[in-house]
């Protein structure tokens, strides 16, 4: 069964509110390819890797987190830009992207999904008073050691994260997928136990160790493997197209 690419599309945006959410990059269909929708290929990025796996798969739209065109990058279409774009257009496939409006999202958004992977109960939005900031807060069922939720993470991610431990056991957590060490602030505020994220910089080390709390960064990447997955399920559902996810690894 086919669906007209333009459907697919109106779908998405209204689905995750995209037009009314400011981002660094636009959201929505990014790259346009045939008119009808058969496939979709989804993953994290749009690499050159993910590219050719998706014209193998024979891909009519490519569905991602990160896509193209982002703020205050050159706008030169050379080198790998160019290559990305030419193996989009020449196999008339389409790109699909969604930054902030698939973060933010109450059901198939990547803090969301993070949190059902790891039995993580929500409570609500990191910080209340700036909704700017995309991260949660939540609790365990039952209060653990950092180590032993480290594990946990370890154990669902398939990646060994990196802790700081903090001063005891830990229950609250907030967390932000992607790069949102920068929210650690916010989660010190809130009176998190532990805080996790996908990346981490030289002072949060500092912040989490002299605030005496956890903290965990898990790889960009592989903290917003689910969200993209679960809009792909959902759209797929919706228009009884197929749909594909390509895990591309990435340490970082």
């Amino acid at each position: 069964m086919a669906i007209a690419l333009r459907t697919l599309v109106e779908e998405a945006d209204r689905f995750l509110n995209a037009a009314r959410i400011s981002d660094y990059c636009p959201n929505g269909l990014q790259v346009e390819g045939r008119p009808q929708v058969r496939r979709i290929v989804s993953g994290v990025t749009a690499s050159q890797a993910l590219l050719d796996a998706a014209v193998e798969a024979e891909a009519d739209v490519v569905l991602v987190h990160h896509g193209y065109f982002w703020k205050g990058e050159d706008a030169c279409i050379t080198g790998i830009k160019r290559r990305r774009l030419q193996t989009l257009l020449s196999n008339d496939i389409s790109l699909l992207a969604y930054h902030l409006p698939l973060d933010l999202h109450a059901e198939v958004g990547n803090n969301v999904q993070l949190a059902r992977q790891l039995d993580i109960t929500i409570e609500g939005p990191l910080d209340a008073d700036n909704p700017k900031i995309v991260g949660l807060l939540g609790s365990l069922a039952e209060p653990m050691s950092a180590r032993d939720f480290a594990r946990r993470v370890q154990e669902v991610l398939g990646r060994e994260p990196l802790l700081v431990e903090g001063a005891g056991m830990i229950r609250k957590i907030g967390w932000c997928t992607g790069g949102g060490q920068g929210y650690i602030d916010n989660a010190i505020a809130a009176g998190v136990d532990l805080y996790l994220t996908g990346e981490a910089s030289e002072q949060t080390f500092h912040s989490a160790r002299e605030n005496g709390i956890g903290f965990i960064a898990a790889g960009h990447h592989a903290t917003e493997r689910y969200g993209i997955q679960a809009l792909g399920d959902y759209l797929a559902r919706r228009f009884a197209v197929e749909h594909l996810f390509i895990d591309c690894p990435n340490p970082i």
